[in-house]
């Protein structure tokens, strides 16, 4: 919901949709639009007010109301009091997606799977004592990033997925609780939403947690069940799925959840 961030995601997802078509099946693109959902009649006057604010940018919106949400989604369990939805909203397989954008310009990019031991500026020193020199150096190494540049305010952020066997038609939309927006910015102590994602596959990725000041990578059983219990409260069928697979990431967390993109605030040369 800020401004600057939606612009972003915008012309994202602008260019996401031009490559769409050129993308092979592996890259799992999916125009399968999102569903905000609201609970109750507070979180559907906040769905209008997001609809509104969206709508203002250009981004089609549309408001459903409990029979067409139940609709649009019948497993979604009954009683709930609408829905937002955001129909240009997209999904892809990250890693094979950006393993195509590589493959793309083989004569301009090259890969190197490198150890980096210091950046100073425009000059990159690796472990086994070289050095690699650009115009430009971009640091993208996520909860990484304080090893290079430990005055950046960043802090890392685990998160719970699971995903489920093959279960073609069982959901339409991602679906997102409006919960989310108000979890998804606490800075303290672990939370969960409900955010669940059709994959081309037939398989449904399941989300979501937060837990702050831990770098450790395991599968910590009682947060996954509080997911899975969210998961469930909306979406009853899912207690009769087969989970096939649980891991966990860490997204670079900043103090007002907005990212780091641009220029280094005092090292010449080097971009965030």
């Amino acid at each position: 919901d800020n401004p600057a961030e939606l612009t972003l995601g915008l012309d994202s997802l602008a260019q996401w949709r031009e490559l769409a078509p050129r993308m092979g099946e592996a890259c799992g693109f999916n125009h399968c639009g999102t569903l905000w959902i609201a609970a109750d009649a507070e979180e559907m006057q906040a769905a209008e007010e997001k609809g509104v604010r969206l709508e203002a940018h250009g981004v089609p919106c549309e408001l459903l109301n409990a029979q067409a949400l139940a609709k649009a989604e019948p497993a979604l369990r009954p009683g709930l009091a609408g829905a937002l939805k955001v129909s240009n909203d997209s999904m892809v397989y990250a890693p094979n997606a950006a393993r195509w954008l590589l493959s793309q310009a083989p004569n301009l990019i090259s890969v190197e799977p490198l150890a980096v031991s210091a950046i100073e500026g425009t000059v990159v020193r690796l472990a086994d004592g070289s050095q690699r020199s650009a115009g430009a150096v971009v640091l993208a190494a996520g909860i990484q990033t304080t090893q290079f540049c430990p005055e950046l305010p960043i802090r890392p952020k685990k998160g719970h997925i699971a995903i489920t066997d093959r279960y073609p038609g069982m959901i339409n939309h991602q679906l997102v609780e409006l919960g989310y927006i108000k979890s998804s910015h606490h800075s303290t102590g672990p939370s969960v939403a409900f955010n669940l994602q059709p994959r081309p596959t037939g398989q449904l990725m399941m989300g979501s947690s937060r837990q702050f000041d831990t770098t450790d990578p395991a599968v910590e059983p009682a947060m996954l069940a509080r997911m899975l219990h969210r998961i469930v409260d909306f979406l009853p069928g899912m207690a009769d799925m087969n989970v096939i697979r649980t891991w966990t990431g860490f997204r670079a967390a900043t103090p007002d959840s907005l990212p780091l993109i641009g220029p280094h605030p005092t090292i010449k040369g080097l971009w965030l």
